[in-house]
């Protein structure tokens, strides 16, 4: 097994690279740092002091990750007995201080899945057979268990923590400090313990240039489901039988029909 360190990575003479590591160009790798022989990191990437990276994991281009995080390390997951599982990492992630990301396990697909410009901000964990969309904040202190999914766009806000197998819905926001047991559709705001619905993400929706046609049909199919009394299996029909619903309704309507640990109510 030999290594592939392209002639152009920067690696500092105290950082430690296994053989069969493969470094992209331009990247660079700070003193201390420990990276594992099944590591694969792309281009552009810089990988501050005190990093450890192990695997099977493999990074995209252009992440930066900062020191004492812990990155594709073995999950906690009682029943994980040495399984070969994978973390795989997109394009221009940040991770910060002591972030901890953990590799999948044999009881799911194996992997977890991190997509691309995201922010994982100190102290975040990322669980095994997590998946991360594109987009995402996690602000400090954040917490998402095992088999957890998160659509793009998504915030997670600081000390906020996520039971297994829940979905957070794209373009969502979650509160600091709240505690989500049930899914969060997307497009909405969701806090406290247990965290319950607060209406729409306006203000994140506007800012991601949502027309005003589209958040009026959005907090529309908010208020039929959340306001109405009606079942939520009838809500969700009604939802989706106007021709020319938009797009954003549907998917909204979508996540609920799909949801197998129910909504936050």
């Amino acid at each position: 097994m030999s290594t592939s360190i392209h002639p152009q990575a920067d690696i500092h003479p105290q950082a430690i690279v296994e053989q069969g590591a493969v470094i992209g160009k331009n990247t660079k790798i700070g003193p201390w740092t420990f990276v594992a022989s099944n590591v694969v990191i792309g281009d552009d990437c810089e990988i501050h002091s005190h990093v450890v990276i192990k695997g099977p994991t493999t990074l995209g281009n252009g992440n930066s990750i900062f020191q004492f995080a812990s990155i594709g390390e073995d999950c906690q997951d009682l029943k994980y007995a040495g399984e070969p599982t994978q973390l795989v990492i997109g394009d221009n992630n940040t991770f910060r201080e002591s972030c901890t990301i953990h590799r999948g396990t044999v009881q799911d697909q194996g992997i977890t899945k991190i997509g691309s410009h995201n922010l994982f901000m100190a102290y975040t964990h990322v669980a095994h057979d997590c998946v991360v969309g594109d987009h995402c904040i996690m602000a400090n202190n954040a917490s998402i268990a095992g088999h957890v999914h998160v659509g793009n766009h998504a915030i997670l806000g600081g000390m906020s923590g996520v039971h297994q197998f829940c979905h957070i819905g794209e373009h969502s926001f979650v509160a600091a400090n709240a505690l989500v047991l049930k899914d969060i559709p997307p497009y909405l705001m969701a806090s406290g313990q247990p965290a319950k619905p607060y209406g729409l993400n306006s203000e994140g929706l506007k800012r991601r240039g949502f027309s005003k046609d589209t958040l009026l049909r959005l907090k529309r199919a908010y208020k039929a489901v959340y306001r109405s009394g009606l079942v939520v299996d009838e809500v969700v029909e009604q939802l989706k039988t106007p021709a020319g619903q938009a797009d954003e309704v549907i998917k909204f309507a979508d996540f609920i029909a799909q949801s197998s640990r129910g909504i936050i109510r």
